[in-house]
């Protein structure tokens, strides 16, 4: 199954922009194939301002996410994987959602585990 991250990111992101809001991203600088300016890095981390007046060709991918964007006047390519990105919210409020390292992709345990050397129940039919 492929990640949920991208889903999530991308419905926020609608959801957040539907309600008049802005959009930002926090993304982990630090993480592998992080295409960020460096000097807007604060302790291994950036904010990103991502609202559609702010940045162009917005690209929201199921495994990367890239645009450009004006820092200091100068515009700058940015490009990053989905899983670098620690929390979607609105700058207004905060409300959005913080991301957890495991991504929530783990299979859930077995509800019913049988411990070894012991048979699990079967059904008979009786009339």
């Amino acid at each position: 199954m492929n990640s949920s991250r991208s889903y999530i990111i991308r419905a926020l992101y609608e959801w957040i922009v539907d309600n008049g809001c802005t959009p930002y991203l926090l993304v982990d600088a630090n993480a592998e194939q992080v295409e960020v300016p460096g000097e807007y890095v604060e302790n291994g981390k950036i904010v990103l301002n991502v609202s559609p007046s702010a940045v162009r060709d917005l690209s929201l991918g199921n495994q990367e996410i890239s645009f450009s964007a004006r820092f200091g006047g100068s515009a700058r390519s940015l490009c990053f994987p989905v899983l670098a990105v620690l929390a979607v919210y609105a700058r207004e409020n905060g409300k959005g959602m913080m991301f957890s390292d495991d991504d929530g992709m783990q299979p859930p345990p077995d509800p019913d585990p049988v411990a070894p050397g012991t048979k699990k129940p079967t059904l008979k039919v009786v009339k």
